[in-house]
């Protein structure tokens, strides 16, 4: 048994905006409206679901509240989550995507095994519940690469992530121990050398995070809690993401760590919005991958426009509306 779980925010809600507005974020937050706004893409990710993985269990839904009006609320895989649910009160409100996911395994009746999808990740071809578990262990890829420098928040997290478990783990004993799953001929020549370049080194300094679908187990979750609560505590307890939290792609590493995953090829590719409007929309309309990932992020660009042609590039492949839809 399988979930998917997927959370979102609607950045054009007023009433969100408000509540968004009573809190003055540190000089550490990131607060870009790009982290927030909507591409309006939200029907495809279920039309896409439908098409390509009619097995899934269960849907959690994941919002402050408020829902988008063409939402078919009745549907039977669908269950509709508010932050208030499963974040405990000292936490909220949040507009933190650290703190929605990091306490992803307190939602109600949530399976053990789940797939988390950020709502700018897409279903584009046909997957199979082996593409994410086998044997209901995740699949994943024990990839490393050298730390970027530290000028953005985002590389600031991840080596605040890395320090945890540099703190928590030898690097060549965690290695040794699964040799084969460090260097998978899945993962390919090139990622397996640059396994190699970055095993002489002493400390991990980073993991490569492929930025798409991820699977977990709901205990691997209560594992870090109940290791590194306060930490996560304080994470939780930033009202937006800071340069001194940690992500929920902790847990991820924590797991690749113990050796709790099967490796695995990238089951699809990320793009940016800064990245050519034709090559990402060509992407969609091929249906190359099984999962794609168009993330917003970049301040710099037409969004409508973007916005426009992306959408029409959904709208070629998947036509016609689906059952999560009124």
């Amino acid at each position: 048994m399988i979930d998917f779980v997927i959370p979102w925010v609607d950045g054009n809600d007023p009433e969100w905006q408000a509540d968004k507005a009573k809190y003055s974020p540190s000089k550490n937050s990131e607060v870009d409206d790009s982290r927030y706004r909507d591409m309006g893409l939200l029907p495809y990710w279920f039309r896409g679901v439908e098409k390509f993985a009619p097995w899934v269990n269960k849907i959690h839904f994941i919002t402050c509240g408020h829902l988008p009006g063409w939402l078919n609320v009745k549907h039977p895989k669908l269950n509709l989550v508010k932050h208030s649910d499963y974040i405990p009160q000292e936490y909220l409100p949040t507009f933190n995507s650290h703190t929605i996911t990091f306490n992803i395994h307190r939602i109600l009746n949530l399976a053990e095994n789940f797939v988390f999808f950020n709502d700018d990740t897409f279903l584009l071809n046909n997957a199979k519940d082996c593409d994410f578990f086998v044997d209901y262990i995740p699949c994943d890829q024990a990839l490393m690469r050298n730390m970027t420098p530290l000028d953005t928040h985002f590389a600031r997290i991840m080596f605040n992530n890395m320090s945890v478990i540099n703190k928590h783990f030898r690097k060549h004993e965690v290695i040794k121990k699964n040799f084969f799953k460090w260097f998978s001929p899945k993962y390919g020549l090139n990622s397996c050398f640059i396994n190699w370049q970055n095993y002489r080194q002493v400390n991990f300094s980073d993991i490569v995070n492929p930025h798409l679908t991820l699977a977990y187990k709901k205990s691997q979750f209560e594992y870090v809690w109940n290791l590194e609560g306060e930490l996560l505590h304080e994470t939780c307890l930033h009202k937006f993401r800071d340069i001194e939290d940690v992500s929920d792609w902790l847990v991820r590493y924590f797991r690749i760590m113990r050796g709790e995953f099967k490796p695995s090829k990238v089951l699809g590719r990320a793009y940016s919005l800064g990245t050519s409007a034709k090559i990402i929309c060509n992407a969609v309309k091929t249906q190359k991958y099984k999962v794609i990932c168009i993330n917003d992020g970049a301040s710099k660009i037409d969004f409508d426009f973007f916005k426009k042609e992306v959408s029409n590039a959904f709208e070629a492949v998947f036509p016609e509306k689906c059952s999560f839809e009124v």
